[in-house]
């Protein structure tokens, strides 16, 4: 624990902002960090609270108070030894995920929670800056040759702990880059590619082999995978949810990855093949309430947008948590943004119902109407439109972001593997082994759309039931048990 009355002494610090104003000028990350002095402070809070729920409420079980500790006691490097052992990406984390710890920290209750991820976050960055953090080959290969299939969180996960146990490890990625939605999904004011590149340079030295623009079972035959003695599929949920409303085939009508993944190709200087979309002095309208409409909203402000109206369907959640989402349960409750802060006319309740052209064919504007949801006990909630409460809203640039469907089923056809209703590859959450016996898949591709956390503990996972295939038994650690090799 941290200190004895830490949580009485010291009240939460977050993180602060560079102003709203100097930030949409740039695409760099915009945090201002605390000192160390007031980290170590953070770490102090922590209580001794006998069950750390913050620990089970973490996909990837990490040792949540045995980290705080350290700090609370300077131990940076301890710290970081310990966070490092239940996740191979803390700096992905520490920036990333929505912190389901937090809302399940025992001091939650009556005062604000640790601030578990930015901890997080400032241990890796203390060990990077310190020079901790370096490769560590493994001492002795084993002969077995696994392909990892696609290179985001849950396959650059499977890979190194693959490597780890000595396996051959290869990880094919369609893009030209590695990272898979960490690269081209997530922008940069979020996270800088740097973080990617330094992570991804570790990993090659010890021993891991990636090849760019692989789109296996397109321009690399699913056959040739029949040189490896075990298949790790990663591949993530891409396909996008579509808005089956009239004129949805208006000019002006994008996908939110599309709209994404161009910004983050310019920022990195590479060349846009397709024609460029931009919100620069346009009326933009982000459909889709989550963390990808989130990331769509501050893009285009950084555009220069006219202005930036956000649609959702579902309710406006609460301010605090309700009596639905107890503690220490995920709560349903109003999330805002640093982007919704830079801009945005939040609008709940509401569903587009056609989609409008100019005399060119281009898009001009958009009709909604209010609904509300009608639910029955022991029935799916129903959706009515309000009579009466349609509008009309001027727009030239729609970008969809109402999350994805799926994966795609090109490698699951060719392989001959069971997909479920949605698409989704069919594997155990415990063994992770498709119907194919030497192919396994992890991540969003067997889960469906999830959290980084979720990838990242499915890649660890897979990777033990890989090893256990190949070999008989493994040595790689479960969830939340450590995993000490080097840092």
């Amino acid at each position: 624990m941290g200190k004895v009355t830490g949580f009485k002494e010291f009240e939460r610090k977050d993180e602060t902002y560079i102003s709203v104003k100097e930030r949409i000028l740039h695409y760099k990350e915009f945090t201002v960090p605390l000192k160390t002095d007031e980290v170590e402070k953070q770490g102090s809070r922590c209580m001794d609270c006998g069950i750390p729920f913050c620990q089970s409420a973490c996909p990837l079980g990490n040792l949540i108070p045995d980290f705080n500790d350290m700090v609370h006691e300077k131990k940076w490097k301890n710290a970081l030894e310990i966070l490092h052992s239940t996740n191979n990406f803390p700096e992905f984390t520490g920036r990333l995920c929505p912190a389901p710890c937090e809302q399940a920290c025992v001091l939650g209750i009556v005062n604000p929670p640790i601030t578990i991820e930015n901890l997080e976050k400032n241990i890796v960055e203390k060990g990077f800056e310190n020079g901790w953090i370096v490769a560590h080959p493994p001492t002795a290969r084993t002969g077995k040759k696994v392909a990892v299939v696609g290179s985001g969180p849950a396959g650059l996960a499977a890979a190194q702990q693959l490597n780890r146990a000595g396996h051959l490890v290869t990880v094919f990625e369609r893009d030209d880059a590695l990272g898979g939605l960490l690269r081209y999904g997530i922008p940069n004011f979020k996270l800088e590619k740097e973080i990617i590149d330094r992570r991804i340079a570790i990993l090659e030295e010890e021993g891991i082999e990636f090849k760019t623009n692989i789109h296996v079972g397109v321009n690399y035959p699913v056959e040739k995978l029949d040189e490896f003695h075990a298949v790790v599929l990663c591949g993530g949920a891409t396909l996008s949810r579509e808005l089956p409303a009239k004129g949805a085939e208006i000019k002006g009508i994008v996908q939110a990855m599309t709209f994404l993944k161009q910004q983050n190709k310019r920022n990195a200087g590479i060349d846009i093949e397709t024609e460029e979309i931009f919100a620069t002095d346009k009326n933009v309208i982000v459909i889709g309430g989550g963390d990808t409409g989130s990331d769509c909203i501050g893009t285009s402000n950084r555009h220069g947008a006219k202005s930036v109206t956000n649609f959702e369907i579902m309710p406006k959640p609460p301010v605090n948590r309700c009596e639905t989402t107890p503690w220490p349960f995920w709560p349903l409750k109003l999330k805002t943004s640093t982007s919704h802060e830079e801009g945005c006319d939040r609008n709940w309740l509401i569903s587009t119902k056609e989609f409008i052209a100019d005399e060119k064919g281009n898009l001009k504007a958009l009709k909604t109407v209010q609904i509300e949801w009608v639910i029955k006990p022991g029935e799916r909630p129903v959706l009515r439109e309000i009579e009466g409460t349609e509008k009309i809203w001027p727009c030239e640039l729609v970008l969809l972001a109402m999350g994805f469907t799926g994966p795609e089923t090109t490698l699951s056809e060719q392989l001959g593997l069971k997909t479920d209703f949605r698409s989704n590859y069919q594997a155990s959450e415990t063994e992770f082994q498709t119907n194919v016996p030497h192919i396994f898949t992890a991540g969003d591709m067997r889960r469906g759309q999830s959290l980084i956390v979720w990838a990242i503990s499915e890649g660890r996972e897979a990777a033990k039931k890989v090893d256990e295939y190949l070999m008989g038994y493994s040595n790689l650690p479960t969830k939340g048990k450590g995993d000490l090799i080097g840092v």
